[in-house]
């Protein structure tokens, strides 16, 4: 954990890096649940959300665990910032390298835009989610879902389910649970699932009944419409009545599965 000064995405970690930030995370939890105070770990820090994408439960929640944690935590809007007047995402590097934060957490719709910002400044950097890529933190956060419910995520049957294309959430979640060799199954209209997926070690499906037969976790995916720039699907009415999740299909995972949505 001492290396591991950013954190840009789930496939670099490695699982005692995952193992050793959950157990961290189910400390903070805890004591969040008792409103026990907690350390101030970033007093005396600054923490710049800059958030190139709209975002409402990612960026506050980072604004509200920042401050429970003694940080003094800035937030750019990015509609009313230089970038509006065609200030790059380097010119915007050096400027905030300039004003020595020591952490900045960030989310573009390009994907690898945080990986090339931890390059060009001093301080760490948390990727909130680029582009299609990854959503590290968002993943963590289900597996300590996970964690909490079942209390190992190791050997778990999960269903992701929905728009798994554009979906970073998914990807982040695959990376990790292959860590704890979890069977993982994708399902999704074929024009929403790759192929390619497969070589991620998962098996994908294009039926709900049997991605979720027997399953622990059902994690369910919204349509990315914002990303969509063709006509992947009829409509909204079909998708729903073929991958949208009702108690008819609920009944093929397990009684006590849980399912779960990233919002």
């Amino acid at each position: 954990m001492k290396d591991l000064k950013h954190l840009l995405h789930i496939h670099a970690m490695q699982k005692t890096d995952i193992d050793k930030l959950l157990k961290r995370g189910l400390y903070f939890a805890e004591k969040n649940r008792k409103r026990e105070s907690v350390e101030l770990s970033l007093k005396g820090k600054t923490v710049i959300n800059l958030f190139f994408e709209n975002s409402t439960r990612t960026r506050t929640s980072f604004e509200q665990a920042a401050k429970r944690l003694g940080a003094e935590v800035i937030n750019m809007s990015i509609a009313t910032s230089s970038v509006s007047k065609g200030e790059t995402l380097m010119d915007t590097a050096v400027t905030l390298n300039a004003m020595h934060p020591d952490i900045l957490v960030v989310r573009h719709g390009s994907s690898g835009a945080p990986e090339l910002l931890s390059q060009k400044v001093n301080c760490a950097v948390v990727n909130a989610g680029d582009g299609w890529h990854e959503h590290p933190t968002q993943a963590l956060l289900d597996a300590l879902t996970m964690l909490k419910h079942f209390g190992s995520l190791e050997q778990l049957n999960v269903a992701i389910c929905g728009d798994i294309q554009h979906s970073r959430v998914a990807r982040s979640n695959i990376h990790l649970l292959n860590n704890y060799n979890c069977d993982i199954r994708l399902c999704g209209p074929k024009t929403m699932v790759p192929k390619a997926m497969e070589e991620l070690g998962v098996t994908v499906y294009h039926k709900m009944e049997e991605a979720i037969q027997d399953a622990d976790i059902v994690m369910m995916l919204r349509i990315q419409n914002e990303r969509i720039n063709a006509n992947l699907f009829p409509s909204s009415k079909e998708f729903f009545h073929f991958y949208g999740l009702d108690y008819k299909k609920l009944k093929y995972a397990k009684d006590n599965a849980l399912v779960m949505h990233p919002g």
